[in-house]
């Protein structure tokens, strides 16, 4: 039986943001227990958006065995959608820069190739 690409997708999504959760809150704790700065809370949390998405691009090619890197550059793409549709939902608009965005969709599109790739 072949699976359907968007229920891979979404299996994918679903796990990476499970990790993302989870990473962020163990990063919030961190933060209050040893008062992290600006600058590591923020390294941390570009960490956690590339391991998610290698996640995604990784369960992604994994799950549809062809094409991988698209699998894996198409899951980035849309974490870094959905993580950008709830910002703007919850903020009423755009908090970030141009040059914020950019550098969050890169992250996001080339770690999900490198998972994908490395499924």
């Amino acid at each position: 039986m072949e699976r359907s690409a968007p229920g891979v997708f979404l299996r994918s999504l679903l796990f990476s943001y499970l990790l993302s959760g989870l990473l962020l809150a163990a990063v919030s704790f961190a933060l209050y227990r040893f008062h992290l700065q600006e600058g590591q809370v923020q390294m941390a949390v570009d960490l956690i958006y590339i391991l998610s998405c290698a996640l995604a691009g990784f369960l992604a090619g994994r799950g549809l065995k062809k094409s991988r890197f698209f699998c894996g550059l198409t899951a980035g793409l849309l974490y870094f959608a959905i993580l950008l549709a709830v910002s703007f939902l919850l903020n009423k608009g755009l908090s970030a820069t141009t040059q914020e965005l950019a550098v969050a969709m890169a992250f996001c599109a080339g770690s999900g190739i490198i998972g994908g790739v490395l499924s």
